[in-house]
């Protein structure tokens, strides 16, 4: 008979591994709903998940547990997920990473609910599968599986790269506290990793294509193009965090002190050579069968034309992009089921954001070279406008500058054009540097009135991601560009209006003049050609959130660490104080409503000429402002802590030291208290 603590330590230890949200005939929406429906026990499922609909109900269900384009809301959605990086700032900054306030937590931080939420779907649909009891298409019931298959890779894939190190549960645990501890022990990350790949390739094997769904529903192409993002990802991260304790069988890895560990043995360069072989075969399969989305140089439509003047602009607020090759999902948007999206407002008035200066610079100018480079054509950045002249096409569709157009509808708004930063709008729709973003914009002014009426499209994975997965795979693999990756790089560049030989611009790279912290992989310099194929990938996915990722798998970040070149990092925007001050949309009656930083000036709007020409978003108000002193980093924030009772709860006799589990290097087991490093 279980005493009453025992019962308790169950339930919580429950909660911690599989507690989620289980979906029945009547759909669960989400995990709050858990408390109000009736448990496991009192289910039926012999009952259910016996028809074709049945299965695909289930599955649809936790779509929005998979993929991240917002729904309805006034958020600015996608335009912010480059946000904590050097590529973009929003709003006052986040000093939980770069300023020693993130914490231990006291509960449990680890959340298995939706990885139980796949298992239990295994678990009841494998054996009526396998025993011919499902009725519908073959075909179908095949899919339906594949696609929980995919479920819980990603689902595993966000925890790889959360904690590294992850217990592997692939069924529905018992409420008995012995089970439940020993489900708790964490796999070294490079068998999650190849366990995520695992359930990839089983779901790859059964998804029909994405284009039998309109590419809005998950499918093989999908499947095959994340397991070779996640390959990349686990190659790239083994390979630069070797000789740290993120790495397993390194000094230090935190790991090596649990018995269920001793006597494995780890060959990490072998583990680097099979992810990044996995990584090239499953990007090449689908960057060929990937036609790139052409760009025809049109910067702005023309006076009164809202669609068809740039297809590769138009890719990211189509109303339907799934005639596309290289889209291989998408998520639609549906004003008469109320299904919709609030982001576009917030790029054509701003919103509480900024791309940063050191972004703006990385881009190429159109004949290859950096804009340091001597004869670039370069011509200097008092306007926006003049910066991004005769840069890559990227930049200039996807930056807003002076003349570029922001009101385009003669029938609703009119025309207008962007004229200058937007330093002194209300809070929620201020320019914080001064460089608005224009990828997910339309002109359509429908998509825009009213706040939260958009249903253009977004895409969420596209094929040329295939591509430069196959460059930097190949690259660090083979050590030089193969024919293949050569192929792939000219293809991007030609898209991009920039001249397609890329060992002009690798000649022509100063490693010292770029303000990139991707230069650095730990505190070794990075070799030019590598660096520009990581250029690359940074001009391609503004606006889509691939920054923060790339940053942490390639140890970036170190950077910002004591010593190193980037510590302190302050991001800038526009040249402000040169000439762009002048504006007259900053004056009224002559008068000048801009207030300069300046000590104990707590109502300044704009951060001070004396510190730099440059716009200094976390330099406009001195008190309070933990960003102050600009960005810095701990060793511990590659990785996320465990909550302290993560490891109380996993521990026979309720001691940290004897727990199953174990905490995450640098931080301590200690509720309320900060990185030791």
């Amino acid at each position: 008979m279980l005493t009453s603590n025992t019962s308790k330590k169950i339930m919580k230890l429950n909660k911690i591994l599989y507690v989620g949200v289980l979906a029945t005939g009547m759909l669960a929406t989400s995990c709050e709903d858990f408390l109000d429906r009736a448990p496991i026990s009192s289910l039926t499922p012999e009952n259910y998940y016996k028809q074709e609909s049945e299965l695909a109900a289930y599955t649809t269900n936790y779509y929005g547990n998979v993929f991240s384009a917002p729904g309805g809301g006034y958020n600015a959605g996608p335009i912010n997920w480059d946000d904590e990086t050097d590529n973009m700032v929003v709003g006052g900054g986040n000093t939980s990473y770069f300023d020693h306030q993130w914490l231990v937590g006291a509960g449990e931080a680890l959340d298995f609910g939706f990885i139980r939420v796949c298992n239990y779907f295994f678990q009841q649909v494998l054996p009526k599968y396998e025993a011919g009891q499902i009725q519908g298409s073959p075909e179908n019931i095949k899919h339906y599986i594949g696609e929980m298959y995919f479920m819980r890779a990603m689902a595993y894939f966000a925890k790889l790269k959360n904690y590294g190190d992850f217990p592997i549960i692939t069924e529905v645990l018992p409420d008995d506290m012995a089970t439940l501890r020993e489900a708790s022990k964490r796999a070294p990350r490079n068998e999650v990793a190849k366990f995520i790949i695992s359930d990839l390739e089983k779901a790859e094997s059964m998804l029909k294509s994405g284009a039998d769904f309109g590419k809005n529903r998950i499918g093989k192409e999908l499947a095959t193009l994340v397991k070779a993002r996640v390959a990349l990802y686990e190659a790239t991260f083994l390979k630069y965090h070797s000789g740290t304790p993120r790495v397993p069988g390194e000094a230090g890895w935190p790991g090596a002190d649990k018995a269920y560990n001793s006597g494995k043995s780890f060959n990490i360069a072998s583990d680097i050579d099979y992810f990044l072989t996995t990584a090239m075969e499953a990007s090449k399969e689908i960057a060929d069968a990937t036609t790139l989305t052409p760009n025809n140089g049109v910067i702005n439509p023309e006076v009164g034309q809202i669609t068809g003047w740039n297809e590769y602009f138009e890719m990211f607020s189509m109303a339907n992009p799934s005639g596309l090759s290289e889209v291989i999902f998408w998520r639609d948007y549906d004003k008469g089921q109320s299904i919709l999206h609030g982001w576009v407002p917030y790029l054509q008035e701003g919103g509480n954001n900024g791309m940063t200066k050191s972004y703006v610079d990385a881009f190429l100018m159109a004949n290859g070279l950096p804009i340091y480079a001597a004869n670039s054509g370069y011509q200097g950045d008092e306007t926006i406008d003049q910066q991004k002249a005769d840069r890559d096409g990227r930049l200039q569709l996807f930056v807003f500058g002076e003349s570029m157009l922001t009101h385009n509808d003669p029938g609703g708004k009119g025309v207008k054009t962007f004229d200058a930063p937007g330093f002194l709008f209300m809070t929620e729709h201020r320019d914080l540097t001064g460089f608005r973003q224009r990828k997910h914009y339309t002109y359509d002014q429908i998509q825009i009135s009213d706040g939260i009426n958009g249903t253009n499209g977004f895409v969420e994975y596209r094929g040329a991601e295939a591509y430069l997965i196959y460059i930097e795979a190949s690259y660090l693999k083979e050590g030089k560009i193969n024919s293949t990756a050569d192929g792939y790089w000219r293809a991007l560049r030609t898209r991009a209006g920039v001249d397609a030989d890329y060992t002009k611009t690798i000649a022509a790279t100063d490693l010292t003049k770029e303000p990139d912290w991707a230069k650095y992989s730990g505190s070794t310099l990075v070799d030019e050609t590598l660096y520009n194929i990581r250029r690359e990938r940074r001009c391609e996915f503004i606006g889509e959130g691939f920054r923060w990722d790339d940053l942490i798998r390639w140890r970036a970040f170190d950077g910002l660490l004591p010593g190193g070149e980037f510590e302190g990092y302050q991001p800038e925007g526009v040249n402000f104080w040169t000439s762009m001050y002048k504006h007259e949309s900053y004056y009224d009656n002559g008068k000048c409503n801009l207030v300069e930083q300046a000590p104990g000036e707590g109502a300044a709007n704009i951060s001070s000429r004396e510190v730099s020409k440059y716009a200094r978003p976390y330099m406009t108000v001195m008190e309070n402002n933990q960003l102050w002193d600009g960005l810095k980093w701990q060793k511990a924030h590659y990785l996320a802590p465990l909550g302290v009772n993560d490891l109380i709860l996993t521990s026979e006799d309720g001691s940290i030291a004897n727990s199953v589990s174990y905490q995450n290097p640098y931080w301590p087991t200690t509720a309320s208290e900060a990185a030791t490093e």
